[in-house]
């Protein structure tokens, strides 16, 4: 049993963070700087984005991103996704925990990385009316889906699995906006209710649409090329996601809600990852060194 759990435990990591150790090579980063970063410890998106949900959340986000056929179009034209699936989640996973847990000046470099990869990423795709439209990654329409579904995600699904978030809904949307901004997001919501007004937008508008490179996409989101070990544990995890979708969504995507306890199988799953991996991150680990140290430097340097 030890050995499986062993197994299992360096599979999630290397998911997670492409080496089974669990420390990417960037995290290095996160304990240079100066500062404390936009956010610091206490803050909504230290607590949602060291959560376990983060996982479920992943799977949310991408699934709703699909949904907007520009940001399809990106994704299948230009991501690489079927080759290297993992190494798309890591570089997303990048700049969402470096931006929440490193100093500003890191955060401003991670996003400007990510801006310039979406400098190159432009074509065309057909609207929810049928009519052949440009795009590119920087698009503030695109750029607005992304954030949106990507902060309903986290949010929603830290709500339903997570622990108590300081300031409460409002305070992690309000927070992550500054996020959105670093890549060019405009009118980013800050409250709950701006987030799900904006939404719904989209959705009214038209502007949705489902078929078949989302239905490929959904398949192939459900169906990972994961190890053998950890696909029941990502099943329960995709249904649970899935559940967490409201139906209007669900419908458009061509998914079912389980009648399974999917919502209470999916903490427990979370609940055994969060016993494997340890009480700590080790990007809010090197967070705190990086705190650490700059006390101790403000502590020994000279009164003027």
């Amino acid at each position: 049993m030890s050995t499986f759990l062993d197994s299992w435990r360096s599979h999630l990591l290397v998911t997670l963070s492409g080496n089974s150790e669990g420390r990417p090579k960037w995290v290095g980063q996160i304990a240079t700087g100066d500062d404390a970063g936009y956010f610091g410890p206490g803050s909504a998106a230290w607590v949602v984005h060291g959560g376990m949900a983060t996982m479920v959340a992943g799977i949310r986000a991408l699934l709703m991103q699909t949904l907007h056929p520009g940001a399809m179009a990106g994704v299948h034209d230009w991501s690489r996704y079927h080759e290297d699936p993992l190494g798309r989640l890591a570089g997303t996973i990048q700049w969402l925990i470096t931006v929440t847990f490193a100093d500003t000046v890191v955060a401003q470099r991670e996003s400007s990385r990510v801006g310039h990869f979406h400098d190159r990423v432009a074509g065309t795709y057909l609207d929810a009316r049928g009519k052949e439209q440009p795009y590119t990654a920087g698009d503030p329409e695109l750029l607005s889906w992304v954030h949106l579904v990507f902060t309903d995600a986290f949010l929603q699904t830290h709500l339903l699995w997570g622990d108590a978030i300081p300031g409460g809904a409002d305070g992690y949307v309000n927070e992550w906006a500054t996020a959105g901004e670093l890549i060019g997001v405009q009118n980013a919501p800050h409250s709950a209710s701006e987030l799900a007004t904006q939404l719904e937008a989209f959705r009214s508008a038209g502007t949705l649409k489902s078929d078949a490179r989302v239905a490929e996409a959904v398949r192939f989101i459900r169906y990972p090329p994961l190890s053998r070990g950890m696909l029941p544990f990502y099943r329960i995890m995709f249904a649970g996601a899935v559940a967490s979708i409201p139906r209007e969504y669900r419908d458009m995507l061509g998914l079912k809600r389980s009648r399974l306890p999917v919502v209470w199988a999916t903490g427990l799953v979370l609940g055994v990852v969060s016993r494997l991996l340890g009480p700590s991150s080790t990007s809010e680990d090197a967070a705190r060194a990086r705190l650490a140290r700059i006390v101790r430097t403000h502590n020994l340097a000279p009164e003027a």
